[in-house]
C-alpha cells in the first residue's frame, strides 16, 4: 500500500502546482494571446490552462492529488475523497502559489514598455469587466455550473472504476472545454486561487469583484460533489 506523503510535502506540491497553473494559464493570456501575427487567441489560452493541469497532474498527482484549486479541494471533501482536516492548509498553499505565479508574471510583463496592469492581467470579472459584457447574474451562474461540472469530471475520472491512467487527460481537457465556454463571460475562474493572484496585481474593481470568484466556484464545487455522490455511488465500496 502506498504511503501518503507528509502534509508539508503535499502543501509545497500544491503551491508549486498552482504557481504553474497561474503562470502558464494567465501568462498565455497576458503574453501570447494577442501577440502580433502569431497570437494564440482564445483557443490557445483555453488549451494552456488545460495543459497546466494535465502536466501537473502527472507531475504531482501522486504527491498531493494535484488539486491546484480551493474549489476542487472543497468538492473533493464533499465528494468524500479528501480529508476535511487538510482543507484549510491546502487552500492557503494554493493561494500563495497563485499569488507567486501572478507575481512572476507581473515581473515578466512589466519588462515590456507600455504594459498596463490596470487592464486586468488576465483577471476575472463581470459587468464592465466581463470580456463579453455579461452581467453579474450570468457570470455567477456560469462559474457555479462550470465548477460543478469540473468537480463531476474530476470525481468521475479518478473513480476507482474509471479507466486507469487517463484521469489527467480527462481533467485537463475538461478544463480546456470549460475555458472555451466561459472565457467570454468571466474570463473563466472556476478557481478562487487563480482569481486571487492576478486581481491582487490588477487592483481596483478587479479586486472588489474577487468575492464573486470565491463564492460562485465554491458553491459550484459543493453542488458538483453532491451530484457525483448521487450518480457515482459505488455499491461495492
Amino acid at each position: 500500500m502506498t504511503s501518503i506523503p507528509p502534509l508539508s510535502q503535499r502543501l509545497f506540491a500544491e503551491l508549486v502546482g498552482t504557481f504553474w497553473l497561474v503562470l502558464g494559464g494567465c501568462g498565455s493570456a497576458v503574453l501570447a494571446a494577442a501577440f502580433p501575427q502569431v497570437g494564440i487567441g482564445l483557443l490557445g489560452v483555453a488549451l494552456a490552462f488545460g495543459l497546466t493541469v494535465l502536466t501537473m497532474a502527472f507531475a504531482i498527482g501522486h504527491i498531493s492529488g494535484c488539486h491546484l484549486n480551493p474549489a476542487v479541494s472543497v468538492g473533493l471533501v464533499v465528494g468524500g475523497r479528501f480529508d476535511a482536516k487538510d482543507l484549510v492548509p491546502y487552500i492557503i498553499a494554493q493561494t500563495i502559489g497563485a499569488i507567486a505565479g501572478a507575481g512572476v508574471l507581473y515581473l515578466i510583463a512589466t519588462g515590456k514598455a507600455g504594459f498596463d496592469v490596470t487592464k486586468g492581467m488576465a483577471s476575472n470579472g463581470v459587468d464592465s469587466l466581463s470580456p463579453g459584457g455579461y452581467t453579474m447574474a450570468a457570470g455567477f451562474l456560469t462559474e457555479i455550473v462550470m465548477t460543478a461540472m469540473f468537480i463531476v469530471i474530476i470525481l468521475g475520472a479518478t473513480d476507482r472504476r474509471a479507466p486507469a491512467g487517463f484521469a489527467p487527460i480527462a481533467i485537463g481537457l475538461g478544463l480546456t472545454l470549460i475555458h472555451l465556454i466561459s472565457i467570454p463571460v468571466t474570463n473563466t475562474s472556476v478557481n478562487p486561487a487563480r482569481s486571487t493572484g492576478p486581481a491582487i496585481f490588477a487592483g481596483g474593481e478587479y479586486l472588489s469583484q474577487l468575492w464573486v470568484f470565491w463564492v460562485a466556484p465554491i458553491v459550484g464545487a459543493i453542488v458538483g460533489g453532491i451530484v457525483y455522490r448521487v450518480i457515482g455511488s459505488d455499491p461495492d465500496a
